[in-house]
């Protein structure tokens, strides 16, 4: 089965997917970015993901991304997700 894909603003993403990358991601996202062409055949850095139901490209920047996880809470100094957080998270998606 072929999963419809989605390019989303990680901004725009809903708090579900959100607690769910951070999961599949815990040492940050930064390494992890992938290069395409969009349909105006401009090359965009985005992160790859994927649901049951969707493979999402969430557009970034290598910068945005260093950002991101500086900014979470949930991620310690050294931009590793927290235990804390990893459990909370969990708990909260029931995994």
């Amino acid at each position: 089965m072929n999963k419809p894909k989605i390019v989303k603003d990680f901004e725009k993403l809903s708090e579900e997917v959100l607690a769910q990358i951070k999961l599949e991601y815990p040492f940050g996202f930064e390494k992890k970015l992938i290069t395409f062409k969009n349909g105006e055949g401009k090359f965009v850095s985005a992160l790859p993901f994927e649901t049951d139901d969707y493979h999402y490209l969430i557009r970034m920047t290598r910068i945005e991304a260093q950002q991101i996880i500086e900014d979470d809470d949930d991620y310690d100094e050294e931009g590793n997700l927290s235990e804390e957080a990893k459990e909370r998270l969990e708990d909260e998606l029931d995994v």
